[in-house]
């Protein structure tokens, strides 16, 4: 026994010895970080030097301590994840993690950052290969970050881990919360936060300033396991970090007290250097103070990613069988969407549907009854849902589906236009659009999100759809009401290809329209008939974006003058969802 405690005792020993030895080497990393963003945000006379010296420390320790990733393979599906939440860190993220410490990068280019000649913009985007998703919109990144830890937790079942960095001041974003609700109640516990709380805004100071406590009361009254730290202790970042690992149930906010401009004489801890350029005499003082502090070149390597994602292909799903209906049964498209959902999932087993709290009105239950694992409830919280929703996207482990009411997804405009700057695939789905919901009253009614999608870059939008992918973003427009099915199954609809789904030999009139007001062009066209001996020509517009002018155009080429009036008097219509057609 006393053998046994002696061995123990050694081992411990050594590790202490290996633990801070290894701290030692770490903390001489941070200078260097700290010197290259100096250089770098000097050398543009913008952007956030003392911002990128108050988290030095955090990302060193996160990448040359904690997380484990292939350095030349920034995209591997076994490292692990890293979201900058706050971009005034984004030339700091550049001095440290991928690019120029570890070869990805030369200097020289660094100290181009934000030139027209590189794609190295203030915010990070997809363009740099260890970015994931663009960020820039403040209390995004943990939304994003929740999404990749769920993906890892619950369908890759791996063992990569997510970090997230936030800033103190962003934290006064009500999304930030959003998402710290829902990575508890998902017990998220591959995720870190780390909040570097450094007592500035842009300009003056937070309102909670240096309150680290009442930052620590908040995180733990959402669920959170939380510890509080000095963020300019390297030892005691990786103490704190190697304890998140070994919690369990719950996800981990890590609580860092820093100063802005950290290392810079009469510039740390100071109001007003926010996007403000150094004198140069200053600069040159604190590079020679920065420089004097490197004891050491030595290169630390990362650890390697334990190799356990599975293998998965998300291209070319196809639907197990075609829909069912026959010409003229009713059938509401939020019902058809719902139905394909389910159908697609037992096509691939990538296929995960998030919704918010309204799952038996967009029938998406239907996919939760048939799926359960791979449905995701994020509540009445839409903005988060799409940040989530891009999370789970990220380098191709899922084939993503948001379902809403089209009127919800206004909430969440910012993340989805983040999601396009991303390149993001997620497939949104909006129910309950337009007037013929009249009885719940205007709240209700999506009337804007056909012309919110169509600024989006792209953006493909169905209204209504069958189920095809494509590259992209994509938007489902569906209706509340029942309505009749108008294709036979011999017909094949292409996606990109407008329909005509009523022509005669004397069309006076040619109507375009989609989803409900489509088939009330088609009774209007009836009662013209019928009552009126008039024939009008009626285009199904399901695909919104891209417009099939080509078909539009080409149906009205035996009218060339009255296509000329036709096509001027839709010209004034330019604030409409369709734009000028």
């Amino acid at each position: 026994m006393k053998s046994l405690v002696q061995s123990h005792l050694v081992f411990v020993c050594c590790f202490c010895c290996f633990f801070f030895a290894f701290a030692f080497s770490v903390r001489f990393k941070e200078p260097s970080l700290r010197l290259r963003s100096s250089k770098t945000t000097c050398a543009m006379s913008f952007s956030h030097p003392t911002v990128c010296s108050s988290a030095a420390e955090i990302m060193s320790v996160l990448f040359f301590y904690i997380m484990r990733y292939k350095q030349m393979d920034p995209e591997n599906p076994n490292n692990d994840r890293f979201v900058l939440s706050k971009v005034s860190w984004v030339m700091l993220l550049r001095s440290s993690a991928t690019w120029v410490e570890e070869g990805h990068m030369s200097e020289s280019n660094l100290l181009s950052s934000r030139s027209v000649e590189l794609d190295l913009e203030g915010c990070p985007t997809r363009h740099l290969s260890f970015v994931n998703v663009a960020t820039g919109w403040l209390g995004e990144g943990l939304g994003v970050a929740c999404g990749m830890a769920y993906t890892g937790k619950y369908l890759d079942k791996a063992s990569y881990r997510v970090f997230c960095l936030i800033g103190g001041d962003e934290s006064s974003e009500g999304s930030v919360w959003e998402a710290m609700a829902f990575a508890s109640h998902h017990s998220l516990d591959n995720l870190v936060a780390i909040f570097d709380v450094n007592r500035l805004y842009h300009r003056g100071t937070l309102p909670l300033k240096h309150c680290t406590d009442v930052f620590q009361k908040r995180c733990e009254a959402f669920g959170w396991n939380t510890f509080v730290v000095d963020g300019r202790d390297v030892e005691a970042l990786c103490q704190v970090f190697q304890q998140a690992a070994q919690v369990k149930s719950k996800p981990t906010a890590i609580v860092a007290k820093t100063f802005r401009g950290h290392g810079m004489p009469q510039v740390e801890d100071s109001e007003n250097w926010h996007e403000r350029p150094m004198p140069k005499e200053r600069v040159d003082t604190i590079i020679k103070l920065i420089e004097s502090q490197i004891q050491t070149k030595k290169k630390l390597d990362p650890k390697p990613p334990v190799e356990d994602s599975p293998q998965i292909n998300i291209t070319d799903i196809e639907m197990i069988s075609p829909p069912a209906y026959n010409v003229g049964d009713m059938i509401a498209t939020r019902k058809a969407c719902g139905l394909a959902l389910a159908k697609l999932g037992h096509a691939n087993d990538r296929v995960v549907v998030l919704h918010g709290d309204s799952k038996n009105s967009t029938f998406s239950e239907i996919f939760k009854k048939e799926h359960p694992e791979r449905f995701v409830e994020c509540c009445i919280a839409e903005q988060n849902m799409v940040s989530v929703a891009l999370g789970c996207a990220t380098r191709g482990r899922t084939v993503t589906f948001v379902c809403t009411f089209a009127a919800f997804l206004s909430r969440a405009f910012d993340q989805i236009r983040m999601g396009a700057i991303s390149q993001s695939n997620i497939n949104l789905i909006g129910s309950h659009c337009g007037v013929s919901i009249g009885e719940d009253g205007p709240s209700q009614m999506a009337l804007e999100d056909l012309a919110m999608f169509r600024a989006v870059p792209n953006c493909t939008i169905f209204y209504p759809s069958d189920c095809h992918l494509n590259g992209g973003m994509c938007y489902i427009r569906t209706s509340r009401p029942a309505t009749a099915v108008i294709y036979t199954h011999s017909i094949f609809v292409l996606w990109v290809q407008h329909q005509v789904v009523r022509n005669g030999v004397n069309d006076k009139l040619t109507v375009v329209g989609a989803g409900v007001t489509l088939h009330e062009a088609l009774a209007a066209a009836d009662d013209l008939s019928k009552q009126e001996d008039i024939s009008i020509r009626v285009i199904d517009l399901f695909t919104v974006k891209p417009l099939d002018a080509a078909t539009i155009i080409s149906t009205q080429k035996p009218r060339a003058a009255r296509l000329s009036q036709w096509r001027t008097t839709l010209q004034k219509v330019c604030a409409g969802p369709w734009g000028p057609l």
